[in-house]
């Protein structure tokens, strides 16, 4: 039995701002419960909904050192167990207090690095000695520089692995080597160009890359983009230095969650043998926000933070392009003012073919990839995506760029032999976008026996958690060898 902890920030049900909530939520409960005992830390925030925070149950407390700081801080210790998985939450409400998990950078620095040394003192005290610490994203990277630095002498943690995963490399936790030397205690080595020093600052995910024993990213395909300049962020010789211990695991979604057949938030259910019942979601949502209800529309969907990452820059070049009058745009999310007041403007210009809905809402994305015949996702860069696994699933076609985890998952629809899953494009060009949403809309017009199986191959895909879940297991049997 090997034991692995999960270190990250945020956790789904207990508190999400993005994929990372997901992936520690789920992949958790994926693993082989005979051959892994897999527990997870993160904060204990007060933002976690109090139906959860009631039944935390409290283990013990003690105060520990902070770096330089003559102030010890307290550490209290919560526990809870759901569906079937244990989870300690670290207590410090002058830390973790306040109605969301991040805020000012300077702070979150602060904070996750004691968070970072906390995870560590905790576990002796817990009883729990992992054989494998699985870190998430730069929050959780000081772990493995804590555990090759101070704790290097501790027999508890004796032959103990860290994996670093790596879920956007743009988010690195960049401040200066003051601040860190002050906070951390760090041995002056660890401020040196090859471990933590970036361009004269600290940088946590570079020192975590560094001192852990294995790196992961979310897709093969952004594994290797990384050791590029263009998608490395400054960090792209590290990556190529940690070649021989990167690879790239692909995210997975809830089957049970996203499932057409049996979800209670959209209007009609269907499956891929009863894949005529999806135009009623069209009809119900295109009523539900005052679009012309017109089955012959094609509807194009964007579910996204609404950012230039996400290739809005694009869209902004070519929406009125997109709107013609074959064609239904309907947006949801927030983001940046510009893009924003961009779908609201063409909403208040041509409101019978576009809906902008400048906020999120879960019900209304579950409707929306129900009702959509393509969801269109041009980003810069990807490093896996999941809205494209929803859309498969839901058989709503993906309009995609080849980036990260999109190429990775999204097969190029091939007119000659009638194989692929969706519709993509090379370059970060708004022409060569256009030229994929014209593609998609030709065959939707044209041939809709074929889009209906084009469609219907991407609800056939497996891109279940189960699937990512072995592929971590091998990596963990990987750097485990002594068992």
């Amino acid at each position: 039995m090997r034991n692995v902890l999960f270190v990250a920030s945020e956790c789904y049900p207990f508190i999400k701002t993005g994929g990372l909530a997901d992936v520690v939520g789920a992949l958790p409960k994926m693993l082989n419960k005979d051959e892994f005992d897999v527990r997870v830390v993160i904060p204990k925030y007060m933002c976690i909904p109090w139906e959860y925070r009631k039944d935390f149950h409290y283990i013990t407390s003690f105060y520990m050192d902070m770096g330089h700081n003559p102030n010890h801080v307290y550490v209290g210790i919560m526990e809870y167990e759901h569906e079937g998985i244990k989870y300690y939450f670290i207590d410090n409400e002058g830390y973790f207090g306040g109605d969301r998990p991040y805020g000012n950078l300077r702070w979150d620095l602060e904070k996750f690095t004691f968070f970072d040394k906390a995870v560590l003192a905790i576990l002796p005290v817990i009883g729990f000695k992992p054989d494998i610490i699985h870190c998430h994203d730069w929050q959780a990277s000081l772990v493995p520089v804590f555990l090759r630095t101070l704790y290097k002498d501790n027999g508890f943690f004796w032959g103990t692995k860290v994996i670093m995963t790596i879920h956007n490399l743009k988010f690195q936790g960049i401040w200066d080597i003051k601040t860190f030397r002050y906070l951390t205690g760090f041995p002056d080595y660890v401020f040196t160009p090859e471990n933590m020093e970036y361009h004269k600052d600290a940088n946590m995910l570079k020192a975590g890359i560094v001192f852990s024993d294995y790196v992961t990213t979310v897709s093969d395909t952004y594994a290797g983009e990384i050791q590029m300049p263009y998608y490395g962020e400054g960090l792209d010789g590290l990556m190529r230095h940690k070649n021989h211990s990167l690879c790239g695991i692909v995210n997975g979604i809830d089957y049970n969650v996203y499932n057409p057949e049996h979800d209670i938030q959209i209007y009609e259910h269907y499956t891929a043998d009863s894949f005529n019942k999806k135009v009623m979601n069209k009809r119900g949502l295109q009523e539900e926000l005052g679009l012309p209800v017109d089955d012959n529309k094609f509807m194009i969907a964007i579910i996204s933070r609404l950012t230039d990452q996400k290739g809005l820059d694009l869209v902004n070049y070519a929406i009125e392009r997109i709107l013609d009058e074959h064609t239904q745009f309907v947006v949801l999310g927030t983001g940046e003012e510009q893009y924003e007041n961009t779908f609201k403007y063409y909403q208040w210009k041509m409101p019978d073919r576009m809906s902008a809905n400048i906020y999120y809402s879960d019900n209304r994305a579950h409707k929306l990839y129900a009702a959509a015949d393509a969801m269109l996702m041009p980003s810069r860069f990807e490093p896996c995506g999941l809205t494209q696994l929803i859309a498969l699933r839901y058989g709503t076609i993906p309009i995609v760029r080849e980036t990260g985890g999109l190429r990775d998952t999204v097969q190029p629809y091939n007119w000659y032999d009638n194989t692929g899953t969706g519709f993509t494009f090379a370059n970060y060009n708004a022409d060569e976008m256009m030229n994929a949403i014209n593609y998609a809309k030709t065959v939707y017009f044209t041939e809709r026996t074929r889009w209906e199986e084009i469609a219907k191959r991407g609800m056939s895909q497996d891109f279940s958690w189960r699937r990512s879940a072995e592929r971590y297991q091998e990596l963990y049997y990987r750097i485990t060898p002594w068992y």
